[in-house]
């Protein structure tokens, strides 16, 4: 188990860590970011609104999650996906 923990792509331990912190934050409050459009107090980010969608879906709130930004549902099945395609794909070769 300790062979494989060491071999988890770096890509897939991204995906996984942002998912859960947008789990894990309030979409309501604001909260850090490193986002230059929100920094520069722009109220209009695609890329916020994406995280703010998927942070809404997590937290059971569709509607605002859709209007937020209507791929955020998406968003998390192609991430999903492509975390579990990684790790899939890393753990068959690494047991062959």
């Amino acid at each position: 188990m300790k062979k494989g923990i060491k071999h988890i792509p770096v890509e897939a331990i991204i995906w996984i860590a942002a998912l859960i912190y947008l789990a894990f934050i309030s979409p309501e409050e604001p909260h850090f970011t490193l986002c230059p459009l929100k920094n520069l107090n722009f109220h209009f980010c695609p890329g916020c609104g994406l995280g703010q969608s998927i942070s809404l879906a997590f937290h059971g709130h569709f509607i605002a999650s859709l209007k937020a930004h209507p791929l955020g549902i998406f968003a998390i099945m192609v991430l999903s996906f492509r975390v579990i395609t990684l790790l899939k794909t890393q753990f068959i070769t690494t047991n062959n």
